[in-house]
């Protein structure tokens, strides 16, 4: 028999349970077995003697784990997608000649459901899916669809995101606490090719190092006091073939610096208590409220892994240097809150203007508590000042500006600011007053009284 007989091991191939799927070390089809074709619905004779990427462009099969285990000489396992809507688990293996060639691309594939009667993969498949559950949420709307993001600079940030979402460049987002940078990371995930796949986030300043540890890379059986029988997947692996979005990277401990490092390196990790490294295939986002270049001076991060994580830093502003987009957003998630308390709510003149002229120091984290309290707190439809924390209504006070006039001519002046900040901002008449939830016609009259009490006072 030749180095590789097909005819000779078509029968063997053939009696097995698992589909198994063989190309030569240049990615051309020279076999299937029946369980192949079997569980994907493919035909042997349609697809022998054709090029993997051939395969994938045709829409045969999503992506060929075949074309990535030659790309990386290495073993590769992925979720592949067939004739558009079936689901496989598709593990290939190189095989090397006495050069170091690889010369067959050897691939074993099983259907979702025939994992699913296998006990030790049900229960592996239970934790993993438990554990998603308990990390991932659905991908909200990004706001940029909505109108919400209308900020010139928060606009060239998620245009940069949308161009760099399908290369696999490390992304570190920056940012003040509250500015947003999770929901940026769920976008840069869902415009990129693993959009179908987990996206899983977690908070390194949430918990102890020990717990982060076993978080992000598991554990085996056995491998403290008090962990579990069955041991315990990681992140890593749960994220496996999707996105992993580590927010705070700068509370990360040292020591586990040195082990993500490993990770980004080699995408390799080795669980807790583990003695044989696993591979994984994610795309690693970092974000971060420190400086951590200044970090790195200090010998609070590693230099190695800043520059790693690092390669395209996206910044997000502040809300304070985001005013047109307060606002929007104050009303968008006010709307949300009365739909789920089943109540009306509006802001008046002067509250949409402390609204404004706050600093937002929590950003917009602190912008829909508030919406949220003042949905449910508020007795009356229009919100009022009097309605707002005492952090807003006193926003402004100080001596000098109530030596310009009485309260009823500083709430007028206050109108007209807000009126006439507006109509600048959206152009219109009907586009301000529906940015400010007024009237059109009560917007004219106000803007006609403030222009007759200028000539009168002129």
């Amino acid at each position: 028999m030749t180095r590789f007989d097909v005819d000779a091991l078509q029968p063997v191939l053939d009696a097995l349970q698992d589909g198994v799927y063989i190309t030569n070390g240049e990615g051309l089809t020279l076999t299937i077995n029946q369980a192949y074709e079997r569980i994907t619905g493919l035909q042997r004779h349609k697809i022998v003697g054709k090029h993997m990427s051939e395969l994938v462009q045709q829409g045969y099969i999503s992506k060929s784990a075949s074309l990535e285990v030659i790309r990386e000489r290495q073993p590769v396992t992925l979720v592949q997608t067939i004739m558009g809507d079936r689901k496989i688990l598709v593990s290939g293996n190189p095989m090397f000649d006495d050069q170091g060639r690889i010369e067959l691309v050897v691939t074993n594939v099983r259907d979702v459901t025939e994992l699913l009667r296998a006990k030790h993969a049900e229960e592996q498949l239970e934790q993993l899916l438990s554990r998603f559950e308990q990390y991932a949420n659905e991908l909200p709307e990004t706001g940029q669809q909505n109108g919400l993001l209308v900020g010139k600079k928060t606009q060239e940030c998620y245009a940069l995101a949308k161009r760099i979402a399908p290369t696999q460049v490390k992304i570190l987002i920056q940012g003040e606490t509250g500015t947003g940078k999770t929901q940026l990371a769920r976008y840069i995930h869902q415009q990129s090719d693993r959009a179908d796949n987990p996206f899983i986030a977690l908070n390194c300043a949430a918990m102890p190092e020990g717990l982060i540890e076993a978080e992000l890379f598991g554990y085996v059986p056995g491998a403290f006091t008090g962990a579990s029988t069955k041991g315990k997947a990681g992140l890593l692996e749960v994220a496996n073939g999707g996105t992993l979005f580590l927010d705070e990277i700068g509370d990360l401990p040292l020591a586990l610096q040195a082990k993500l490092l490993k990770v980004i390196e080699d995408n390799k990790y080795l669980p807790i208590g583990g003695t044989k490294l696993k591979s994984t295939n994610i795309r690693m986002i970092t974000a971060t409220h420190h400086d951590l270049a200044a970090a790195t001076q200090q010998g609070r991060f590693r230099e190695d892994l800043f520059y790693r994580i690092s390669v395209m830093p996206l910044t997000l502003p502040p809300l304070r240097h985001r005013q047109e987009e307060i606002l929007p957003l104050f009303n968008h998630y006010l709307a949300q809150f009365c739909e789920q308390y089943q109540c009306s709510r509006q802001l008046s003149p002067e509250a949409t203007e402390l609204l404004m002229q706050y600093e937002w120091p929590g950003n917009i984290r602190e912008l829909i508590n508030l919406a949220e309290r003042l949905a449910i707190s508020t007795r009356e439809e229009e919100i009022q000042v009097q309605d707002l924390p005492a952090e807003l209504r006193f926003l402004n006070v100080s001596p000098n500006e109530h030596m310009g006039g009485g309260l009823k001519d500083q709430v007028a002046a206050l109108e007209h600011r807000l009126i006439e900040s507006a109509l600048a901002q959206y152009g219109t008449t009907r586009a301000a007053a529906a940015a400010l939830g007024i009237n059109q016609s009560t917007l004219v009259k106000k803007r006609q009284a403030f222009q007759v009490t200028n000539k009168a006072s002129s």
